[in-house]
C-alpha cells in the first residue's frame, strides 16, 4: 500500500511538472515610444520594431500568441505620454482596453528618451535626468493604477550620432544627456522591486552599444544641419531592435510568470 502510495505521489508529481514546463502564455503588448517605435523612416509601417519584436516571441517556446499595438508617436517626449497631457496617454489606455484576450499578460514596452535629450526642438526638450525619470514613473505610475495585474518593461534608450541636427537639435550634449537617463531607469527599477513587486522591469541593455557600433549599416543615413547623421534604425536595424525588445520581453516573462 505504502509503496502504491508512494508510486501515485511520484507519477503526479511528474505530470505536474510536464505542465509546468508545457505550460504556454499569451501576452498582449502595448509598445509606447517615439519616431523609432512608429518607424517613421521605414517605408512599410508593418517593418517597425514592435512587429519584429512580436515576430520574435512567437517563435519561443512557452509563448503562445502575442498581440500589440505600436503606440509610438514621431516627436514625442516623456511629457506628451503624461496623463495630464491630453489624448496621447488615453490612447495608449484605449489600446490596451481593446485586446479581446483579456486573460493575456498585458505588457507595457516604454522606450523614450530619445527626444527628450535634445537642446531644443521637442516638446520640453532639453529633460533633465530627474524630471525624464520623474515623468517615466508618472507614467508607470498611472498605467500600473489603471491596469493592476500588467506589467511594464522599460527599454533602454538607442545610440545616435552626436551631429545630429535636423529640424530639433541634439549634438553630443543631447548623446549625452540621454545616456544619463539610462542609470536612472536602472535606479527606478530597483525602487518598484520594492515598493510593487514584479510589476516593472529593466528591458533592453545592449542596442546602445549595438547600434553605435552597427550604425553604418543599420542606420538610416540622414541629411542634416551639421553633415550626415544617423538617428533612425533602416529594416535591418529595426529588426536587430525588435529583436532585443522581443529577448527582453521573453527573459521577463519566463523568469517571473
Amino acid at each position: 500500500m505504502k509503496k502504491y502510495l508512494l508510486l501515485t505521489c511520484i507519477f503526479l508529481m511528474i505530470i505536474s511538472f510536464l505542465s509546468a514546463k508545457q505550460k504556454k502564455r499569451n501576452l498582449n503588448i502595448v509598445f509606447i515610444g517615439n519616431s523609432i517605435t512608429q518607424g517613421v523612416q521605414l517605408t512599410n509601417a508593418a517593418d517597425a520594431p514592435p512587429a519584429y519584436a512580436v515576430a520574435y516571441l512567437l517563435k519561443q517556446k512557452g509563448i503562445d500568441s502575442v498581440n500589440f499595438s505600436n503606440q509610438g508617436h514621431s516627436g514625442y517626449t516623456t511629457l506628451d505620454f503624461l496623463p495630464a497631457a491630453g489624448h496621447t496617454f488615453a490612447k495608449v489606455e484605449d489600446a490596451a482596453n481593446a485586446f479581446s484576450d483579456k486573460e493575456a499578460l498585458l505588457i507595457f514596452s516604454i522606450k523614450l528618451g530619445t527626444n527628450d535629450s535634445a537642446i531644443k526642438g521637442p516638446h520640453g526638450s532639453p529633460v533633465s535626468p530627474e524630471d525624464y525619470i520623474k515623468n517615466v514613473k508618472t507614467i508607470v505610475d498611472k498605467l500600473l493604477t489603471d491596469f493592476p495585474k500588467a506589467i511594464v518593461v522599460l527599454q533602454h534608450p538607442i545610440w545616435y550620432s552626436p551631429n545630429t541636427y535636423n529640424g530639433s537639435k541634439y549634438m553630443e550634449e543631447g548623446l549625452l544627456r540621454l545616456q544619463s537617463y539610462i542609470p536612472k531607469i536602472d535606479s527606478l527599477v530597483a525602487n518598484y522591486s520594492v515598493t510593487n513587486p514584479k510589476h516593472v522591469f529593466v528591458g533592453d541593455k545592449k542596442a546602445f552599444a549595438y547600434f553605435k557600433k552597427h550604425h553604418i549599416t543599420e542606420l538610416i543615413p540622414e541629411k542634416g544641419q551639421i553633415g550626415t547623421f544617423y538617428l533612425h534604425p533602416n529594416k535591418l536595424g529595426a529588426i536587430s531592435l525588435g529583436t532585443f525588445w522581443g529577448e527582453a520581453i521573453e527573459r521577463v516573462v519566463k523568469k517571473n510568470f
